[in-house]
């Protein structure tokens, strides 16, 4: 009897793929769950099996068998055991295994095994989406096989969708969350290598590669060579070469989408760039990475990089330091340290860009010798900005190497400034030296500090000799000037002498009704005294005030400018020299009820900053003045670091202290001296001097006969060069005649730190400060003081400077502490301006910033518009007006700069005392803010001002096209 077939005859097209385990079980699961009795099932399958020849299903035993022929078919249904059920795998149709065999078989047939019905039910009977790829016949296997113990989740819906199945398969193999699967989560997983060699030892090819591509997907160019890394076994190398990519792969002229526009490395730089990109490629296996993806991997690492150092995280913050070191570690191994200028973030880089900046500097020096030595080209200066701003563009900066490097540009611009005729007064150099010359040292006392770098110190150390140079011309002036006028025993006119402090700066205070506390900050300068003033108003909560509001007035020491006459001088209100008990005695003796403390008068006990004597004093509305000692700064001079510390109340602490308690006070802040700081090697130890003072020396009786010659030529043959013979009245030691250095590195005593008792004016000139907590009209005539520092200190020079506005006077002049009274200088040494007044020279220093340049044309119209324009009007708030002079000045400043300024350059330049400009940018951002238009914002740095031009003029109707 001829059996009919029950199933088609023919072969299906194509071999039967080799069944995976989890596939059989699965399928056989099912059938048992059919309970159709039968003893066998035939899968169509390759007839091939290298697992265990018996699984165990629901307690049910089944051996699997491969069956390439029908004899091998019928041979395992007559061995069956009694207690075992049969899986055959056969590539065979039913036609050729025969109705008799197929008899035995489960629905008479060979099964087939669908790889998406079995897909399916591991996620739970879902409908399949259309979109799954169906053609793609390593997904399904690979769900099979992969498949957690737990099983797959089940879609959030009815419909089991691509996105669905693939991100589960995805993170299952990567062994990251679902939710992880982006560019940060894919570098997340490049620094687990274990999971990296899980991936790699049991994914196939060909689910590797399909993997991939869902990545692409969903996680953008990077995924391609993150995948590419791994797969070549250098996956936990993708964050160190993504660091690099911005070098290697340097963005084009022109840029690309999202991102700027740059120069791409041309040249030998460039070969270099092609060479490490080659002999980088082994680490990507066979993948050649584009720029897109370069620049896609760079981002991602970037900001993978950027976070973990900003971790609270100390493990996190190392991981980070530990990937930085390798992405250095990386660019040696394909030799390309040397372009790492390119890089952002890496140290390298750093150093790099730091020689580039210290190359600009010395390009800029005029040779030593040369005739313009001591002057900068404004070309020069102009790439030492630009080198300077590529350095401060680098995150990973230290930021002490950054600081000393911008007072390096800072000086470069000083040196740019035209020098300008000598002062003609004492008083002009005294404020010479706070206004502009007290900026200087305070930056150069870091570029004396320098850095580690060779190349680096070379260009600073070429700096500072410039510097020096002009620096060495003002202080000859100073000394000259110094002894003419003290010779001269003039009346001081307009300017402040030590003594005359009590009278004219604190009694104001106490007769306007106020009480005062008088800080004397022993040894300080004018450098330090900026850094102080900076420390107390940076939070808002001090507010300084100047005469008039102008400029910061300086105060000249007597002489030697050492504790004993200056000091005691200060605290008595006249000249005398004498320990602690004399000062005690003449300073509360001077003031009825006021209070003198000393060092050892501030000492606390434990638990306390303040002695509660001291601030039951302080309290005290019965004590009009409160006077403290702090010697923090002159206690440096000895063996601390004086010139490398930077002077606030962190350092000083005393003053932090003072000021918690002291609010309901107007605070005055004055030294006895300022300092010079050891110059190491450059020093020069003079004979003459008794053993104790560094910076003076008495004169022999044969030079003080000399000097009473009036021509000083016969002094000057007995001096060495820097020093000068200072005689008179506020001489308060060696007899009333006295020999001072005036150059810095002299010294007659045992290297220390520091020195003070001589006439630089670094020594000489005191600086004074004083504060107020809220009340603006604590004393009267003085008011909120502007911006102190010189314009080269904030901003690039402007092409409109002036001379002798900001720069500082300088010049031979040809005459030095011997040759007082000649060589051009005024012989008159009467001094007849009044305190404080605004010296009407055009040739001195009248305040920290030149005057604004005149405005364009089209600026000035525009300005005019705005003003008159109907909108402008409605806007005015009328309960806070700006004035519009107030707007105009602001405006005009906004629009000689492009636009753009430093809020302390628009205080400076606009005429707003420094504490308000904030208040006041905040104002007029208000009034110029039509229908929340950013028209002025403050840039990310917090401390530039910029204005959109075209919107003001679109939002005021201004008619001027942009």
């Amino acid at each position: 009897m001829t059996a009919v077939p029950t199933q088609p005859t023919t072969t299906p097209p194509g071999r039967p793929d080799i069944v995976r385990p989890d596939a059989v079980r699965r399928k056989v699961d099912a059938w048992l769950k059919e309970g159709d009795g039968a003893d066998a099932i035939a899968l169509r399958a390759a007839p091939v099996w290298d697992s265990d020849p018996v699984i165990i299903l629901g307690g049910v035993r089944l051996r699997v068998v491969a069956c390439p022929t029908p004899l091998a078919a019928r041979a395992a249904l007559h061995d069956r055991a009694a207690d075992e059920k049969l899986v055959l795998l056969t590539d065979l149709p039913d036609a050729v295994l025969g109705d008799g065999l197929l008899a035995h078989l489960s629905r008479q047939s060979v099964r087939s095994v669908n790889a998406w019905e079995l897909v399916r039910q591991m996620f739970g009977g879902v409908r399949l989406d259309p979109s799954l790829p169906t053609d793609r016949r390593w997904l399904p296997a690979a769900l099979a096989d992969h498949a957690p113990v737990d099983g797959w989740p089940t879609p959030p819906g009815t419909i089991l969708t691509r996105d669905h199945a693939l991100r589960c398969l995805t993170a299952e193999l990567l062994g990251i969350d679902r939710d992880q699967l982006d560019a940060s989560g894919m570098l997340q997983w490049t620094i687990d290598a274990q999971a990296q060699q899980r991936f790699t030892d049991r994914v196939a090819a060909d689910v590797a590669d399909g993997i991939t591509a869902y990545l692409r997907d969903v996680a953008g160019p990077i995924a391609e060579p993150v995948m590419a890394a791994v797969r070549a076994g250098h996956g936990v190398d993708v964050i160190p070469i993504g660091l690099l990519a911005e070098v290697l792969w340097p963005t084009p002229a022109g840029g690309t989408a999202g991102r700027p526009a740059g120069a791409a490395a041309s040249g030998p730089a460039g070969v270099e760039v092609a060479v490490a990109r080659t002999r980088l490629e082994p680490r990507f296996g066979a993948l050649r990475m584009t720029p897109v993806q370069a620049a896609a991997l760079h981002d991602a690492a970037d900001a993978w990089v950027a976070r973990a150092l900003d971790s609270d995280d100390d493990m996190v913050r190392q991981q980070g330091l530990r990937l930085v070191r390798r992405a250095e570690a990386i660019a040696a191994d394909i030799e390309l340290t040397s372009q790492l200028a390119a890089s952002s973030l890496l140290p390298a880089g750093v150093t790099w860009r730091l020689r580039a900046f210290a190359a600009a500097v010395h390009a800029a020096l005029p040779p030593p010798g040369a005739p313009a030595a001591g002057t900068v080209t404004r070309a020069g200066l102009n790439r030492a900005e630009a080198a300077f701003k590529r350095l401060t563009e680098h995150r990973a900066a230290d930021q002490g190497r950054r600081t000393t490097a911008h007072m390096a540009l800072r000086l470069l611009r000083w040196l740019s400034r035209p020098a300008g005729q000598p002062p003609r007064t004492l008083y002009a150099a005294l404020q010479r030296q706070v206004t502009v010359d007290g900026w200087v040292d305070r930056a150069r006392l870091d570029v004396f500090a320098g850095d580690v770098d060779p190349e680096v110190a070379e260009a600073y150390q070429a700096l500072h000799r410039a510097v020096d140079a002009r620096r060495a011309r003002h202080d000859e002036q100073f000394a000259g000037l110094l002894a003419e006028a003290t010779r001269a025993d003039a009346e001081p006119g307009r300017m402040l002498r030590v003594e005359d402090v009590l009278d004219r700066v604190v009694a104001p205070i106490l007769d306007a009704g106020r009480q005062a506390l008088l800080l004397v900050m022993d040894g300080m300068g004018v450098a330090a005294a900026t850094e102080l003033a900076e420390s107390l108003t940076r939070d808002g909560s001090w507010i300084e005030l100047t005469q008039a509001g102008g400029p910061r007035a300086g105060v000249l020491a007597a002489l030697p400018t050492v504790t004993a006459a200056s000091r005691c001088s200060l605290l008595s209100g006249q000249l005398a020299v004498g320990d602690r008990q004399t000062e005690q005695s003449a300073f509360e003796g001077r003031f009825t009820g006021g209070r003198l403390l000393h060092k050892n008068s501030l000492r606390a006990g434990a638990g306390a900053a303040i002695d509660p004597e001291v601030r039951a004093a302080i309290d005290d509305p019965a004590v009009p003045v409160v006077a403290a000692v702090v010697n923090t700064i002159d206690d440096s001079l000895g063996y601390g670091e004086p010139g490398s510390t930077v002077w606030g109340q962190d350092t000083v602490p005393a003053v932090r202290d003072l000021l918690a308690v002291a609010r309901h006070r107007v605070v005055v802040i004055v030294s006895d001296h300022g300092h010079v700081v050891d110059r190491g090697p450059e020093a020069v130890t003079l004979p003459g001097g008794d053993g104790q003072n560094n910076r003076w020396r008495p004169v022999t009786s044969s030079t003080t006969d000399s000097t009473a010659d009036s021509s000083g030529d016969s002094a000057s043959d007995r001096l060495g060069d820097g020093e000068t013979v200072v005689t008179g009245r506020r001489v308060l030691l060696g007899g009333g005649t006295v020999v001072l250095p005036w150059r810095e590195e002299l010294r007659y005593g045992p290297r220390k730190a520091g020195y003070h008792g001589g006439a630089a004016p670094a020594e000489a000139v005191i600086p004074l400060l004083m504060f107020t907590a809220g009340n603006e009209e604590s004393v009267p005539d003085w008011q909120p003081a502007p911006v102190a520092s010189p314009d080269w200190w904030r901003e690039p020079v402007s092409s409109t400077a002036q001379p002798g506005t900001g720069g500082g006077g300088g010049g031979r002049s040809g005459t030095g502490g011997r040759r007082a009274g000649k060589g051009g200088q005024s012989a008159k040494p009467v001094q007849t301006e009044q305190l404080f007044d605004v010296p009407a020279d055009p040739q001195q220093p009248t305040a920290a910033a030149p005057p604004v340049a005149a405005p364009a044309d089209a600026d000035r119209a525009l300005i005019d518009r705005l003003l008159a324009s109907e909108r402008y009007a409605q806007r005015r708030n009328p309960r806070t007006p700006l004035d519009d002079d107030r707007v105009a000045a602001l405006l005009r400043v906004l629009l000689a700069g492009n636009g753009r300024a430093g809020l302390e350059t628009l205080a400076a330049q606009a005429g707003v005392p420094a504490h308000r400009i904030q208040g006041t940018v905040t104002a007029l951002r208000r009034l110029l803010q039509v229908e929340g238009y950013p028209v002025l914002t403050i840039d990310a740095d917090g401390q530039t001002v910029v204005l959109d031009r075209p919107l003001l003029v679109e939002q005021f109707d201004l008619g001027e096209s942009s």
